[in-house]
């Protein structure tokens, strides 16, 4: 769970079970009700989102002032981390309905956002952007901890055709962000294709843009996930650390360029 300013002190409590993780994410072992229900959700002072999502977000580093877009913003986790460091943000995303349920997150939260309804892949901003953070679709084979069918629903054709998506949604939003301006590339995937391999690809394969590569002490809480390439990957094996209250996190990947020039 994220939280707003003064939200982790109503869950970092005996009462509430509440426990700070390594990355800074307070989790409840157990609800004593829905979590709709719990203190401070209708006040807008924390919201749902699991540990390894929150991550790719805070990779920019300092953003305060900066014009952010959030591509593929929906349902707006992001887009509150955002906000909350400071940024302008704009959240782009092609649903309707899901842009829907971020403008009513956002309202909760107290935050507000620019919110276009765009295909990405068409989109085109009257500005380019600072920075750029693209959490693109893809399998959700890292969600399989909380959705164990997941990994038989997708074929090896399902993950090719996404990971062709995803190489064409980011090379659309390279060309939003200025020259040296930072693009943030993330999923959910357990799968190479979608991950290690996209990012090597589109690394070799794209003039204007070059590594970003993350470094050991750089953003606090995350260096047990830093893989020797300077990318982040983590695994639902992650967290437990002999906490089974932890109880581990959703596999993801993300990766760090900037725009040449």
């Amino acid at each position: 769970r994220q939280f707003g300013e003064g939200g982790a002190e109503l869950f970092h409590s005996h009462r509430a079970g509440g426990i700070v993780l390594p990355t800074g994410t307070v989790r409840v072992e157990k609800l004593s009700a829905s979590f709709t229900e719990l203190p401070g959700f209708e006040d807008g002072a924390w919201w749902v989102q699991d540990a390894a999502a929150s991550l790719p977000a805070r990779l920019f580093g300092d953003i305060k002032g900066l014009r952010v877009a959030d591509l593929c913003a929906a349902p707006g986790g992001k887009t509150a981390q955002l906000i909350l460091g400071g940024a302008n943000v704009t959240a782009v995303d092609i649903s309707k309905n899901r842009l829907a349920r971020l403008s009513q997150n956002l309202e909760r939260l107290g935050l507000s956002a620019e919110i276009v309804q765009a295909d990405l892949l068409k989109y085109e901003p009257e500005q380019l952007f600072d920075a750029v953070l693209l959490d693109a679709p893809c399998s959700s084979t890292g969600t399989v901890r909380r959705h164990p069918d997941v990994p038989w629903t997708k074929t090896a054709a399902d993950i090719e055709k996404l990971a062709d998506l995803q190489r064409r949604l980011l090379a659309r939003a390279v060309t939003l962000v200025k020259p040296g301006g930072r693009i943030v590339f993330s999923n959910c995937s357990l799968d190479p294709l979608e991950g290690e391999a996209l990012y090597r690809a589109f690394l070799a394969g794209t003039a204007d843009i070059v590594d970003d590569p993350l470094r050991p002490g750089e953003i606090a809480g995350i260096d047990p996930f830093l893989t020797p390439q300077g990318t982040l990957r983590t695994t639902p094996a992650d967290l437990e650390l002999g906490s089974p209250e932890r109880s581990g996190l959703d596999g993801f990947f993300a990766a760090r360029f900037r725009r040449a020039g």
